[in-house]
């Protein structure tokens, strides 16, 4: 994998470049998060590996920028900050896993080879249709019947994620888990905020509900 460390404090930065080299992978570094969101914009990397506190541009608004040019390149945050809130506002912001300090470098790198995982297996289809929603994985575009439906990119993950579980009860722990990487406290709002946001696109002005909540279980993608 061809990795981006944002990270500016210069042992730590050498430390995982070091350790990503010994795995075989290729790794570039910058050391603000301004010169970091410009490589990330530039440049098509397997995955970030971003610092949230950094000069010139926080970690969190770095990857929230990315997201807003529609760049989806898989973000790992690494923070001291460790509480629950932390990370769920890391997640809310558009990172795809996230790493307290200090950290194990081995962890660090199982975290990005399970985000390689899922980007390839999630790469072989290239169209999705659930009823007369449709979903080109390639043009990134979503459309219920002849209406285009404009996704953030968590959003189109997320809707990815339930399209290919159509018809099938999925937990906040199972979308955590393959929508956020991460497993934490099930009962964070950070699942009923995407999926009400998602819903009022997906569902609203429509003629029939197709994302439902199912009460004490989950939701469920259904045809209309």
């Amino acid at each position: 994998m061809h990795i981006l460390i944002v990270e500016d404090d210069e042992a730590t930065a050498t430390y995982i470049q070091k350790g990503l080299i010994e795995a075989n992978h290729t790794a570039d570094h910058a050391n603000a998060g301004d010169l970091g969101l410009r490589m990330a914009s530039d440049t098509n990397y397997d995955a970030l590996i971003v610092d949230r506190m950094l000069p010139n541009l926080d970690g969190l608004s770095l990857i929230a920028d990315l997201r807003e040019q529609g760049k989806d390149t898989p973000a790992l945050i690494l923070s001291a900050l460790g509480e629950v809130n932390d990370r769920v506002e890391g997640l809310k912001m558009g990172g795809d896993d996230y790493l307290t300090k200090p950290f194990a470098l081995s962890e660090l790198l199982a975290r990005l080879e399970a985000l390689s995982r899922r980007n390839n297996a999630e790469s072989k289809d290239t169209q999705l249709t659930v009823g007369e929603l449709k979903m080109d994985l390639l043009g990134r575009e979503v459309h219920r019947g002849e209406t285009k439906i404009d996704l953030q990119p968590r959003e189109f993950r997320l809707l990815e994620y339930l399209m290919r579980h159509s018809n099938q009860v999925v937990t906040r722990t199972m979308l955590l888990e393959n929508v956020w990487d991460y497993n934490f406290d099930p009962q964070t709002n950070v699942i009923d905020v995407h999926i009400s946001r998602l819903r009022g696109k997906i569902d609203k002005n429509f003629d029939s509900q197709m994302l439902n909540t199912v009460r004490g279980a989950g939701y469920i993608l259904r045809e209309s």
